[in-house]
């Protein structure tokens, strides 16, 4: 694996996000994250898992430098990817708890709305799905997911407004349930995925799933209609203006 690191200790799988400094998602990260998690779940040894990062990223989300090169088939398929690994994670039967070390905006704000748990380091971090404001149009399954832990009010005016959340605003809102110094964000989202553990599995899981069944009939339905929608606006050249101003801000401060 070339994007992400995994350890196992006493039946927790420990996933690092390690691809390059702001640990951004392309079709590579996906696929490896896909493929482990389903490892992880057919492995009766493994009863939990742990998302981090590394130095001040969780994750910032999908590569748009890379996706802004993406041809139409190639865009296409990519987001079928993306949207197939949210419906996995979203409907993975163990305990998961995302230990957010750092920046987690729009697609790393996805994978910790994903989880179980969310303990986030304090300091000058953000969070939150950001996407409207680049000319990405956040398909609906997203936003049920987002609405799972926000409300639907709360979730409606941060998603069109593009917020993006301090860890205190985070916490307040209710899309983060713990914060922590830096140097104790493993040990306190091990802590929580560990009380989850300690449940008895079947019954955990189960009551899990039912809890979520709504949101995973949501985000695991066909999405073609919502992605055809999307790609429309991703080519439309208002979208590719905002995303080039983007992408050459970004190139600059790399």
């Amino acid at each position: 694996m070339k994007t992400i690191e995994v350890t196992i200790k006493d039946h927790l799988a420990i996933i690092t996000l390690n691809r390059g400094k702001s640990n951004s998602l392309n079709r590579e990260m996906v696929t490896e994250l896909t493929d482990m998690l389903s490892n992880i779940e057919n492995d009766s040894n493994i009863g939990g898992v742990m998302i981090t990062g590394r130095e001040h990223f969780f994750s910032a989300g999908l590569d748009l430098i890379e996706l802004y090169e993406y041809n139409e088939e190639e865009a296409k398929s990519f987001w079928h990817l993306f949207l197939n690994f949210t419906a996995k994670i979203t409907a993975f039967k163990k305990p998961m708890v995302a230990a957010i070390n750092g920046h987690s905006p729009a697609g790393g704000c996805v994978i910790a709305l994903a989880c179980d748990a969310r303990v986030m380091a304090e300091g000058k971090y953000i969070i939150g799905l950001n996407e409207v404001p680049v000319g990405i149009i956040v398909p609906n399954c997203i936003f049920s997911l987002y609405s799972f832990w926000l409300g639907k009010a709360n979730a409606t005016r941060s998603l069109l407004e593009g917020k993006l959340f301090n860890p205190e605003e985070a916490l307040a809102i209710g899309l983060v349930d713990e914060l922590v110094k830096p140097e104790s964000i493993l040990t306190a989202a091990e802590r929580r995925v560990r009380k989850y553990m300690a449940f008895e599995r079947t019954t955990w899981s189960q009551s899990k799933v039912n809890i979520r069944r709504e949101l995973i009939d949501a985000t695991s339905a066909d999405q073609s209609a919502d992605l055809d929608i999307m790609l429309k606006q991703w080519w439309a050249p208002s979208t590719r203006a905002i995303l080039k101003t983007v992408i050459d801000s970004l190139q600059k401060r790399a």
